[in-house]
């Protein structure tokens, strides 16, 4: 894990493109404060830089960093949900122009997988993280099921978990709005 760890925080810094383990599914991932890297993937997935992809932090603490407004009831849906939870925020700020939605928001998933954590504490900022697929072909549960199309396009290849073969599910996904507006968009 520590080769790949040191491996993949040299390519983001270099605002090159990982494959990479996440708490849930396979996922490219890039620094989220570089524009050029995050149109990349919107490249090498064939997708519409109109759909949102989310960022993913190691703790709590570092996302008012990326959002004017955390509100109060984030703190509670973190701290009780049993699963992986990205929240959509209103107003990001200090993330790549490109990865910020029409109407201001970002999607943020605090990780608690050990990989993503080491790896977003080296590299001291968020990573972008979409799935490991092109645009509008099923999320990849294993990393068998990534395309070759996908493993030739990015600048490095995480080895660790390749040959884990348990099946994954991506995250529950919930809007929260300024003035206390829940949206639940992925159970």
């Amino acid at each position: 894990m520590k080769e790949d760890i040191v491996k993949a925080v040299e390519v983001l810094m270099q605002g090159g493109i990982i494959l990479y383990p996440t708490d849930t599914i396979w996922g490219l991932g890039c620094d989220a404060t570089n524009e050029k890297a995050v149109e990349r993937i919107y490249q090498i997935k064939k997708r519409s830089d109109q759909k949102c992809m989310l960022i993913l932090l190691d703790n709590t603490a570092k996302i008012p960093a990326y959002v004017n407004e955390m509100p109060d009831l984030a703190w509670d849906l973190i701290e009780l949900s049993t699963k992986p939870l990205t929240i959509i925020y209103s107003d990001a700020k200090n993330l790549a122009k490109n990865l910020i939605a029409d109407d201001g928001s970002i999607g943020i998933r605090i990780s608690n997988d050990e990989f993503n954590q080491k790896l977003i504490q080296r590299f001291k900022k968020p990573i972008v993280s979409t799935s490991a697929n092109i645009s509008g072909v099923p999320s990849p549960q294993t990393f068998d099921e990534i395309s070759q199309q996908i493993i030739d396009s990015v600048d490095y290849v995480v080895k660790w978990k390749q040959d884990d073969i348990s099946k994954t599910k991506p995250s529950s996904i919930i809007k929260l709005g300024n003035n206390g507006e829940v949206k639940i968009i992925r159970e």
